[in-house]
C-alpha cells in the first residue's frame, strides 16, 4: 500500500510541476551594436537593454513599430516583457540591428 501512495504522489508532483520561472536577458549596446544581436527567450522573459555607448540610441520594433524604447542617453536602460518574436533596430542609427526569438 506504502509504495503505491508514493509511486502515486511521485506522479502527481511530476504532473503539477510549475513552469520554470521566467529570466531576465541582458542585451549591451555598445560600440554602435546590440550584444548579442540575437537572443532566444520565452514568452514573460524580461529582456533588458543598457546603453554602454557614448551616443543616444532607441530600441525600436522593426516591423510595425508596435514598441520603442524612446531616447536612451549613454548608462540608461529600459526592459521590456516578451510574448512574442521581434527584429528591432535603433532607429537613430539605422544599420543597428537585433532579434529576439520566443521559444
Amino acid at each position: 500500500m506504502f509504495r503505491l501512495f508514493a509511486g502515486l504522489l511521485v506522479l502527481f508532483v511530476s504532473c503539477t510541476q510549475q513552469k520554470p520561472a521566467t529570466e531576465n536577458h541582458i542585451v549591451v549596446i555598445e560600440g554602435m551594436k546590440f550584444q548579442p544581436s540575437a537572443l532566444l527567450v520565452r514568452s514573460g522573459d524580461t529582456v533588458t537593454w543598457i546603453n554602454r555607448d557614448i551616443v543616444d540610441h532607441d530600441i525600436t520594433e522593426e516591423n510595425t513599430k508596435a514598441w520603442s524604447s524612446g531616447i536612451l542617453g549613454a548608462g540608461e536602460q529600459w526592459s521590456r516583457v516578451t510574448t512574442s518574436s521581434a527584429s528591432y533596430f535603433c532607429s537613430i542609427h539605422m544599420v543597428m540591428k537585433g532579434k529576439l526569438k520566443v521559444n
